[in-house]
């Protein structure tokens, strides 16, 4: 009986052994060729396969972040303190989809979500709490945000003038990803064209003020999550990204400067070869599309990304076993090259972490960078045959993909289509049939399955959380100067009409104690919602 041809998780058939012959451009015979090709993309060097730094982990490790955020600000507070004295080299804030989609906790449909999947932030009251103590010139922070990432953004920038920090002296990242919410996720609120303008008002505002802050995080994470393949994964994140390249070149926006600003956010799942060959697929890809875009800086050419372990592969069944798959999973986001990286809580299928496994998750990422060798050269999976092979595989599925896009007229035009979302649906339903039929097996759910006590711990947010909230909403309206609040909302709503940047209008309303709801329900009125 033959054997079935083995395939990776987007299908790429994988044969039982790899030679010279399966790497692109090399000859069996040609040694000397292969050795030469190795040797001319060194990391650090275009088209950065290898890696954005010469010397990779050696010079600096990736920053070891931990996502979290719920509850109140007062309790999401204490867990970054306990993370920082563990070691966490910066933040990464979860917001709650109140605050995602621009509803303050008062709202009739914040109702029953406030506090659970995240922090609730209405003011900057509530910002001020989230970082006491906390130097926002020293800890790089990272948030979680798309729909009103500019207005938690301008509570972040007004919290720290508050503090005197120089904005210049501000690092970190926000997500401000809407194209992929249309595609995957859904916590979208504007239409695709006036979001599109608000990020790039961000593009604009931050290259002026605050040089040091990555405006937007291109996510292939939850485009992962919804169930596409890692090629997907690749080719609609670089094609978003280059949707919002051109929007910011038609803004007249120097691809230069804003360009360095760009970051990415990948997904890292359990094939690990398919993983790292993503990765540095990725990396080559972005690098000739921005070139031929017009890039001329080295800088703006580099994809560099921030990594979170794959929070679909996470099991309720035998939650332990998740601490293996997210060991796994740090691995391939190391040797494929992450910059920062955040690793799951094995009890994640089950609710938000725990403190303990949150400390577990800290703990692998800590163990592979200082007892497992891999950080100590750059890049260690280059000249494998396999990897080659398989980088070389991934980035042609990709680019045909991109291709396809591009002739739809871009991502804008892919996702108002339903190419996207249709693509990463079946891919999604070909993957659960596969578990559902045993060609895939995932261990303690459909193959090794073992009784279990129902006795893991799980963390829960208290339903009282929004009264708490509500309260404090009612605090902030009482202390405020309600005329400055009309004159603030007033100057958004004619910014938003003339075409003028939002960022120093939003920035000034949040600093006399507009609410999150407040601003996002003037830009309701002005652009309307999006229906998908």
């Amino acid at each position: 009986m033959q054997e079935a041809p083995k395939k990776t998780d987007s299908g790429i058939e994988v044969k039982k052994v790899y030679t010279s012959l399966d790497v692109p451009s090399i000859s069996n015979s040609e040694a000397t060729k292969a050795n030469a090709m190795i040797q001319e993309a060194l990391p650090g060097q275009f088209p950065y396969t290898r890696g954005v730094q010469a010397d990779m982990y050696r010079g600096k490790l990736w920053t070891m972040r931990q996502y979290a955020g719920f509850s109140t600000a007062e309790e999401s507070n204490k867990r970054y303190h306990f993370l920082l004295a563990q070691g966490v080299m910066g933040l990464s804030v979860a917001f709650d989809l109140p605050t995602q989609i621009g509803y303050d906790a008062d709202h009739d449909l914040a109702e029953g979500e406030v506090g659970k999947v995240g922090v609730s932030i209405c003011s900057i009251e509530d910002m001020e709490i989230l970082f006491k103590d906390i130097p926002l010139d020293k800890i790089s922070t990272s948030m979680t945000i798309n729909s009103t990432g500019f207005i938690l953004l301008a509570f972040y920038v007004a919290l720290a003038k508050k503090q005197g920090i120089p904005l210049e002296k501000l690092s970190g990242t926000i997500q401000n990803d809407i194209l992929k919410e249309y595609a995957a996720r859904g916590t979208y609120i504007y239409p695709p064209k006036p979001s599109m303008r608000i990020i790039t008002d961000i593009f604009e505002w931050s290259s002026e003020h605050i040089p040091k802050w990555n405006s937007i995080s291109i996510s292939g994470y939850h485009i992962r999550e919804a169930g596409s393949t890692a090629v997907q994964e690749v080719a609609f994140t670089l094609s978003n990204g280059k949707a919002y390249v051109k929007a910011a070149l038609e803004k007249g926006l120097d691809i230069n400067v804003f360009g360095k600003r760009l970051s990415f956010f990948f997904n890292a799942h359990n094939n690990l070869f398919e993983e790292v060959a993503k990765f540095r697929a990725a990396r080559t890809l972005w690098a000739n599309m921005m070139k031929e875009l017009g890039a001329t800086d080295e800088k703006a050419m580099m994809l560099r990304f921030h990594t979170q372990t794959g929070g679909a592969t996470l099991t309720a069944q035998q939650p332990m076993n998740n601490i293996s798959r997210v060991t796994i999973q740090t691995i391939a986001a190391v040797l494929g090259g992450t910059q920062s990286l955040h690793t799951n809580g094995y009890d994640e299928a089950l609710g938000l972490p725990t403190q303990d496994a949150a400390s577990v998750a800290l703990r692998t990422q800590q163990i592979v960078a200082f007892e497992s060798g891999i950080t100590d050269t750059a890049d260690p999976l280059a000249g494998s045959y396999y990897v080659e092979s398989l980088t070389h595989d991934i980035a042609q599925k990709a680019t045909e993909l991109i291709e396809q896009i591009d002739a739809m007229g871009g991502s804008v035009a892919a996702i108002e289509s339903g190419f996207m979302q249709n693509k990463i649906a079946e891919s999604a339903y070909a993957y659960q049939k596969n578990i559902e039929s045993q060609q895939k097996i995932i261990v303690g759910v459909n193959q090794f399955q073992s009784k279990e006590s129902q006795d893991m711990p799980v963390f829960k947010v208290d339903e009282s959380i929004r009264l708490q909230q509500i309260e404090k909403l009612k605090i902030v309206k009482t202390k405020r100067d309600a005329q400055k609040v009309s004159t603030c909302l007033a100057t958004i709503k004619l910014a938003a009409q003339e075409g003028t940047n939002l960022m120093p209008p939003v920035i000034d309303a949040v600093e006399n104690y507009c609410t999150l709801g407040e601003i996002s329900d003037v830009l309701r009125n002005v652009f309307g919602e999006y229906q998908a």
